[in-house]
């Protein structure tokens, strides 16, 4: 096992001090990051320049010294490398040309999947090099379920009308672009490995909006694939499942995906999570990150409280969601200095 304080943790060890990251830890929060992204025509092409991505990853660990760096790109450049039309607009979020059903599928490619995502693995690959010896490389993916709700709404959405609709009339649509995703999702997770990510997370954003029998279909079976192919190729590498959103549906989200740790959102409750899901698997969580944009005592608080409640078994501490873009950066440099400061 490795000696690094964050892969401990998420191995089930209590340790101290406690380790930390933040999700969106790299953004635009950051006036150094506001700085090279002009750089870049647009952000598809920011994430595919690895001269940039590997810049944008480190500028965190500097200002904050972070437990890990998390490989910087988007969930979104995997329909990409599928060949579905993705852009981004600044102000509104991603935009994709919406797959209608079974023939749009038929049309997504596997030919240049890997060559599409090539400047991630090169990322990563420098950065093996360049983050200190004490810090872990999180690669990560995209749930399934989450991708596909972006693949089939076109963007963004609230309802998900479309996606749902997929799931209770267009089931066999659905099962077939789940299935793709969910080898596609694995395959591109191996390769971050090969290539220096030691460990894993798996953003399943939209988890949340699932009924009960639909999350175990549409968010717990793809996840548990994927651990599962992870895990015999890569049986060292820990990963974490960040089911947003799923309340009382996280135990089961841990027990059946086999999940070494799992990253709870701010609306968790911390003693029913130490007492149900701690013994199951590592937490990682979960101060409200509104909380982290206010600052002051309170954030000091709720910081203590988590670090206390959590912190006797396999705990990281991180945020419920990402860094707002308009968090003050003295605020995560304090929200560090708390976490060192209380062991």
């Amino acid at each position: 096992m490795s000696d690094k304080l964050l892969i401990r943790a998420l191995k089930g060890e209590r340790t101290r001090p406690t380790p930390f990251w933040l999700m969106r830890q790299a953004g635009r929060y950051l006036p150094e990051y506001r700085e090279i992204r002009a750089k870049a025509r647009n952000f598809l092409d920011f994430c595919a320049s690895p001269g940039l991505t590997v810049e944008a990853t480190l500028q965190p660990l500097r200002r904050y010294n972070m437990d890990a760096a998390i490989l910087f790109s988007d969930i979104l450049v995997v329909p990409h490398a599928l060949g579905q039309e993705v852009s981004f607009q600044e102000g509104e979020g991603p935009k994709l040309k919406a797959l209608c059903g079974k023939d749009d599928i038929a049309r997504l490619s596997i030919e240049q999947f890997h060559e599409r995502l090539e400047p991630s693995y090169e990322t990563l690959r420098q950065l093996v090099f360049a983050i200190p010896e004490s810090t872990a490389l999180i690669g990560f993916a995209g749930a399934p379920w989450t991708v596909a709700t972006y693949m089939i709404e076109g963007g963004s959405s609230k309802e998900f009308v479309k996606a749902k609709g997929w799931a209770y009339r267009q089931t066999a649509d659905l099962e077939r672009l789940i299935d793709l995703l969910t080898e596609m999702t694995a395959e591109y997770l191996l390769m971050q490995i090969a290539a220096g990510a030691e460990v894993i997370q798996l953003f399943d954003s939209w988890a949340g909006v699932l009924p009960e029998e639909e999350f175990r279909k549409w968010s717990i079976r793809p996840a548990r694939k994927i651990v599962e192919r992870l895990r015999a190729r890569c049986p060292k590498v820990p990963i974490i499942g960040f089911p947003k959103g799923a309340g009382a549906l996280y135990e089961a989200y841990v027990k059946e995906t086999g999940v070494d740790a799992v990253s709870l959102d701010s609306t968790v409750p911390l003693s029913w999570a130490a007492k149900t899901l701690q013994p199951h698997a590592a937490l990682q969580g979960n101060l409200d990150n509104v909380l982290l944009l206010a600052g002051g005592e309170a954030m000091e608080r709720e910081t203590k409280r988590i670090i206390n409640i959590l912190g006797e078994g396999g705990f990281v501490f991180n945020l419920g969601h990402g860094i707002l873009q308009q968090t003050p950066p003295e605020h995560v440099a304090r929200l560090a200095d708390i976490i060192r400061e209380a062991g």
